[in-house]
């Protein structure tokens, strides 16, 4: 990655977000190409980075997305999303959110249980059109991730099991105003381990040709995303092997392969900088305390998680710290007993693997603006989102004022 971090933040302020465009390119044609050999939708899951420049960007390289709300796919279609590649998931959609969803002409809603699908027949019938339904079948299969990340377990709110998966296309079948278009299977997030992904596979392609035994054919076959980055030391999944294993497992269908790959596409991608605002001692522990803060990147507070941290400046004493955000808060951190070198009032420092589910997660605590968005593309650096304002915050609340 070659971004002048001093220059950006000369230009911008800190703190902020930048995102290399060239990076996504590459690992989206990466990933594309792996599956080359069949029919194959990348739709982005817009939850991993929703910033309309970066979703555009993938557009422009031809991605789909893979939306959890109707104001993803909202973002999704403005920036050019076709509908046909546009997948609605979720597991509580609201009415509107349905009625919203079948009157955009998408490409199928990913139903979760079967009282949702009973709401989206409902719907569908009231609106006399027809629904194309995708199924998440929930293999019970560990993925071998953090716990907060897992979604293929029974003991996870995520999909069906297979009978249950089986009852509902049925259903589909037996419907005027459903259309069983597609399955869906994802494990997890963060996954560096093949084996689960190749199981997970594996049992939802028997339930697929159970299916059409029974004159239910299925044209897309979505394998969920999940595929992890390196935030440390891990060991990754080669794109080729990934691609490999679904296509043996799926050997024989005439199905279109669906992947929805979010942080692999732009996890390592983004940096956060941050401003040294000063050091302090507490007894024998040393802070290091900077302008951003766990409103800005709540990864480390919420799940524990590990980014990579550098100081930018030359000194080569290390000593342990926390490195701290101003919250009031004990768990606004983003590094706690790290090595770093002594800080001065203004060096920088670098927060990377911070492009996917980073500003997305991000909030106003304690009244606090979320931070500018970068683009670098060629070497060139644009905003692709100004830092909000005071009077941004209070734009809904001060009319209201009596």
């Amino acid at each position: 990655m070659n971004i002048d971090f001093k220059e950006l933040a000369n230009k911008y302020q800190t703190p902020y977000y930048v995102y290399d465009f060239d990076h996504i390119t590459s690992q989206y044609e990466e990933l594309k190409g792996a599956f080359k050999a069949r029919k194959s939708i990348l739709a982005y899951a817009v939850k991993a980075n929703s910033n309309l420049s970066v979703i555009k960007h993938l557009v422009e390289l031809g991605a789909g997305a893979d939306c959890v709300s109707i104001g993803e796919v909202k973002r999704a279609l403005k920036v050019g999303v076709a509908p046909y590649k546009i997948i609605f998931s979720g597991v509580g959609k609201i009415d509107s959110e349905i009625k919203e969803a079948l009157g955009l002409g998408i490409l199928m809603i990913n139903v979760e249980s079967a009282a949702e699908l009973d709401r989206v027949e409902n719907i569908a019938k009231e609106l006399e059109v027809i629904a194309r339904i995708s199924i998440r079948v929930n293999p019970n299969i560990d993925p071998q991730t953090h716990p907060y990340i897992s979604t293929g377990l029974h003991e996870n709110k995520f999909g069906v099991d297979i009978d249950t998966a089986k009852r509902m296309y049925i259903q589909c079948k037996n419907s005027k105003n459903l259309e069983p278009t597609g399955i869906h299977c994802h494990i997890g997030s963060q996954l560096t381990q093949l084996e689960p992904i190749r199981e997970s596979v594996k049992i939802v392609s028997d339930l697929v040709r159970n299916l059409a035994a029974i004159k239910i054919d299925l044209s897309f076959f979505d394998v969920g995303g999940g595929l992890g980055i390196v935030y440390n030391d891990e060991k990754l999944i080669d794109t080729n092997e990934y691609a490999q294993a679904i296509l043996e497992c799926l050997f024989g269908l005439d199905i279109t392969i669906v992947c929805e790959p979010g942080r692999f596409l732009v996890g390592n991608s983004g940096v956060f900088v941050s401003k040294v605002l000063y050091e302090k001692v507490n007894g024998n522990k040393r802070f290091v305390i900077v302008d951003g803060a766990m409103n800005d990147l709540i990864r480390p507070a919420l799940y524990d998680a590990y980014h990579k941290v550098e100081v930018l400046n030359d000194n080569k004493e290390l000593s342990d710290c926390n490195l701290v955000g101003p919250v009031c808060e004990s768990g606004d951190f983003f590094a706690k007993n790290i090595n770093l070198p002594q800080t001065q009032h203004n060096d920088l420092v670098a927060i990377y693997s911070a492009g996917a589910y980073c500003f997305t997660m991000a909030s106003n605590y304690n009244t606090r603006n979320k931070v500018a968005e970068i683009a670098v593309e060629n070497g060139q650096d644009r905003l692709i989102r100004r830092r909000e304002t005071f009077e941004d915050l209070i734009a809904h609340e001060e009319e209201f004022l009596k």
